[in-house]
């Protein structure tokens, strides 16, 4: 009659390969696990579940190691959080480690929400008055007007001013002290 260590023996024998591959998809799905959507709680959750299903399959996990891959998993918003813990040493353990994550996504998103909230609601300045573009038919434009430069103030003649008025600029030259606004 065989005795019960050697009933195990035999069983792990034969059931042995399978432990081995759970352990690996389990590993895996730990160790390439990143935070996406969601809340850090439920990534956190899932994670520490991975590592105590390993340990059950009699693969434990140096405590530090554990904390290391839930830190390395997180996106970039939780920069500062990480860096603070690093620098500080902090140890603690992976129940610790999900409160304190709870708390820093909380902080995290406050401001994000109380940004949105503030900033002026109307637009602050002149408003511009609203001119409707013309639809197709003839163009106004320089063909309708026969005299774009005016009529000269000097001689009376149209196409030029008076500041250009030949006639104009050659008394000018000729009297200088007199009054040159006639």
């Amino acid at each position: 009659m065989p005795n019960a260590s050697s009933m195990i023996l035999h069983l792990q024998e034969l059931y042995g390969e399978q432990s081995r591959t759970v352990r690996y998809k389990i590993s895996k799905k730990l160790f390439r696990m990143r935070m996406t959507e969601g809340s850090v709680n439920e990534h956190v959750l899932k994670m520490i579940d991975y590592i105590e299903q390993l340990e059950a399959l009699n693969f434990s996990m140096d405590g530090e190691l554990a904390i290391d891959l839930i830190l390395q998993s997180l996106p970039d918003s939780f920069s500062q959080f990480i860096m603070n813990f690093n620098m500080n040493k902090m140890e603690c353990s992976l129940a610790e480690l999900l409160k304190m994550l709870n708390t820093a996504e909380s902080c995290i998103k406050k401001p994000k929400d109380v940004m949105a909230i503030e900033g002026p609601s109307t637009k602050k300045g002149k408003k511009k008055k609203f001119q409707p573009k013309a639809k197709g038919g003839i163009k106004k434009g320089k063909a309708n007007k026969p005299n774009d430069k005016g009529k000269c103030f000097h001689c009376g003649k149209d196409g030029h001013w008076k500041r250009n008025c030949k006639a104009y600029l050659n008394s000018l030259k000729v009297k200088p002290k007199e009054n040159p606004s006639e």
